[in-house]
């Protein structure tokens, strides 16, 4: 499988799946198998059923939800992207009632490919700036 390929199905997952909550989509591309490597909420288990979870909460939490993709490198079999989570704060998000905030953080996704499907992921959110933005947690000293 070419890197262009990969990078193609990476971006048809984030297009699909994450940005309009497509899930047939979700198990076009994810392999039966694929690993998921990201810490992901307690009881969402590191499968692919693990990582459908993770984008109906955080389309429900954020209902207007888009990522994207503001760099992709692929090499061999990997896709690398740093991208942008864009929404407001609509729906409950892991116990925190809706704060109609908008949000926008930065993570940094590595994709494995194997035979046009993906088989492994991680994925590096940050967090600590979404919780910011929901008003949940301060850093000493800097005023955010």
């Amino acid at each position: 499988m070419s890197t262009d390929r990969n990078k193609e199905l990476y971006w048809r997952f984030m297009s699909e799946v994450a940005n309009k909550g497509n899930m047939k989509i979700a198990d076009e591309i994810l392999s039966p198998q694929v690993k998921e490597y990201e810490k992901l909420p307690p009881g969402y288990p590191p499968t692919g059923e693990g990582i459908k979870r993770l984008f109906a909460m955080l389309r429900n939490a954020f209902p207007d939800l888009h990522i994207s993709i503001e760099d992709q490198l692929a090499e061999g079999d990997k896709v690398v992207a740093r991208v942008t989570l864009r929404g407001t704060h609509q729906g409950d998000f892991l116990g925190i009632a809706p704060t109609h905030r908008p949000i926008a953080y930065e993570a940094i996704d590595i994709s494995r490919f194997a035979d046009g499907r993906m088989v492994e992921h991680w994925g590096i959110p940050d967090y600590l700036t979404l919780l910011q933005q929901l008003g949940v947690t301060r850093l000493p000293g800097t005023g955010h």
